[in-house]
């Protein structure tokens, strides 16, 4: 016991023709339409208003990359309170070790560690660029999956009617014109929260990314492009979806004759993060990035040191790692936040895993992040201290430290973050500093 202040697509109703209000089938069949096409162009843009006549402002190099793990990472193992007795004595298989034994916990602040898998990222916890935010999470109760990551990525926890993702709407509140390939995306579809009326440029991960689709057929193309050649919206969203994606192709073309001769990368989330930072690093005009990965649902054998959460914390250390890496002198300009829709159980379960809980930890790192703290109210572990006596309480919004990154990084004003986290309650003043001004 020991309170511690420690530094789907959802598509828009009306019709796309005429922008005017909705026209049931009209807006429907134009919707479709316009998502055949631009599914035949290989980039996806998801928005109404793609086809408005922007440029890029690339003097400004600001980024934020938003990586989520789907199916609810054990935040008590990732940064670990290996100086509350109640920890271990609730997870008598499960827990990490304390900080100096074998296998042990990677010592922070002398209480809590790092699960020992993620030691590719001590270098950035020592060079002062990667901090935690503990007991951090949505303040719904949910416990559905499906739920809490509709909420975090709509930013409006409780609300099932937002039909737009707080990062799409970043997007809009961002001064200047936009670019089509200013939000990038890596999945096989583009996720609830880029989701809304700005653009976004949608890639496959893996080998995917680079395979030729039938459109890059040159005589496939020039149908196409003949066919909507014309002035009208679903012409001008056609060939902004072939100029994304023929911007993004020729950027992985030159990485792939650099790299090793030739020779592919390995497999795995190291090769998406290398591939979207090498991006990041020849397109001036890319300024969110969003990656998602699944398998943090560890009901059953979880492990402690090793084991399952072990064997998916290693592969994520080392992509992050590596991606700071290929970042090169951007990483003074990229934040890099790393969420999950809800923690875990305190107790372990019977089947040495644990079950949907609530508070968690938030990551956030990149030049800009004012690192080597674990930021947050920590609220205890004892019995009368856990949301629903099962589970660490969420003493922080996961709303606030992304307003701050917005606010600080973004420059965005009160009424900007306003728009992109509505209803988002006051500051608890509990993560001053977080973001270097």
């Amino acid at each position: 016991m020991k309170p511690i202040d420690v530094l789907k697509p959802i598509a828009d109703d009306r019709c796309f023709d005429c922008g005017g209000p909705p026209a049931s089938a009209m807006s429907r069949r134009a919707f479709l339409r316009r998502a055949a096409i631009l599914s035949a162009s290989g980039i996806v843009l998801v928005s109404p208003h793609a086809w408005a006549a922007k440029t890029a402002d690339t003097g400004n190099r600001r980024r934020l990359v938003v990586v989520f793990l789907r199916g609810a990472v054990d935040g008590l193992n990732v940064v670990v309170p290996h100086g509350e007795p109640a920890y271990y004595d609730a997870r008598p298989t499960i827990s990490v070790g304390r900080a100096g034994g074998g296998g042990g916990a990677i010592d922070l602040d002398g209480y809590f560690g790092l699960h020992p898998a993620l030691a590719p990222l001590e270098g950035q916890w020592h060079d002062g660029t990667l901090a935690f935010v503990h007991a951090c999470g949505s303040p719904d109760p949910t416990r559905s999956h499906f739920d809490a990551q509709d909420f975090m990525e709509s930013g409006t926890p409780g609300v099932k009617s937002t039909t737009d993702g707080w990062l799409n709407r970043t997007l809009a509140a961002m001064p200047g014109a936009h670019a089509p390939t200013e939000a990038l995306s890596l999945g096989a579809t583009v996720p609830r929260i880029l989701s809304g009326k700005e653009p976004v440029a949608n890639m496959p991960i893996g080998r995917g990314a680079a395979q030729p689709m039938p459109m890059d057929r040159p005589g496939i193309e020039k149908v196409f492009d003949r066919l909507y050649s014309g002035d009208d919206p679903i012409s001008r969203t056609y060939r902004e979806g072939r100029e994304a994606r023929e911007r993004l192709m020729h950027e992985l073309a030159l990485d792939m004759a650099a790299a090793n001769a030739g020779a592919p990368s390995p497999e795995g989330f190291s090769n998406d993060t290398d591939r979207i930072a090498r991006l990041m690093v020849r397109d001036s005009t890319i300024r969110v990035g969003f990656m998602a990965l699944g398998g943090w649902d560890t009901h059953i054998n979880q492990g402690a040191a090793g084991g399952q959460l072990a064997s998916h914390l290693r592969p994520l250390a080392q992509g992050l790692a590596e991606f700071a890496k290929a970042l090169g002198s951007n990483y003074n300009d990229t934040v890099i936040v790393v969420i999950s829709e809800f923690g875990r159980t305190l107790h372990e379960n019977g089947n040495g895993g644990t079950d949907h809980g609530h508070g968690n930890v938030m990551w956030l790192m990149g030049g800009p992040i004012r690192g080597g703290a674990v930021y947050g109210r920590w609220p205890g572990l004892h019995r009368e201290n856990l949301y629903q006596e099962r589970d660490l309480a969420v003493t922080t919004d996961f709303r606030e430290p992304l307003a701050i990154v917005l606010k600080s990084h973004f420059q965005l004003n009160d009424a900007q973050i306003a728009t992109v986290f509505p209803s988002m309650p006051s500051s608890t003043g509990n993560l001053a500093g977080i973001v270097k001004l």
